[in-house]
């Protein structure tokens, strides 16, 4: 099953308020903003990270802020536990993701790819946004169900 049908089952199993949106594909977020018709604010952004526990041990994370932040890379490396984070390499991301960089949701279906988000994420609108797998869809979805059905870690990852 591909990442969009995956995450539509997974809302709908859950029972959460969410609407799918279809659009010109778009991978940058203020593309993906003005697509969808929404704000760049909404947007919940994805990154996947390598992060460096120990000399020998590395540890994936997807990390996820508001599409109108920066992320921390030191932030992120602290809230895995880690000394030092980076961006994983596009094939590792389409790895970790089975999705292409732009296209990644705000979930993991990945057990060696934890899931940390920012707490401002919740705190600043009642809709989330992000792409579904695809370039080309997005979903709407209400916050609070989106940390119900993802149960991410959450720890400061943007730059204050």
């Amino acid at each position: 099953m591909q990442v969009f049908e995956q995450l539509q089952a997974l809302l709908t199993g859950h029972a959460a308020r969410f609407r799918l949106i279809e659009h010109p594909a778009a991978g940058k977020s203020v593309e993906a903003a003005a697509a969808r018709g929404t704000e760049v604010s909404q947007g919940a952004k994805a990154l996947v990270c390598r992060v460096r526990i120990s000399s020998s041990q590395r540890k994936n994370v997807l990390a996820v802020f508001p599409a109108d932040q920066q992320a921390d890379l030191e932030a992120i490396a602290r809230a895995a536990g880690g000394k030092k984070a980076s961006l994983a390499s596009q094939d590792l991301a389409r790895e970790l993701t089975g999705c292409e960089i732009g296209a990644i949701p705000p979930f993991s279906f990945n057990p060696e790819l934890a899931l940390i988000v920012d707490p401002t994420l919740r705190e600043r609108h009642a809709e989330i946004v992000f792409n579904a797998g695809r370039l080309d869809a997005s979903i709407l979805l209400d916050t609070e169900d989106y940390f119900r059905v993802a149960r991410p870690a959450v720890a400061p990852l943007i730059r204050r």
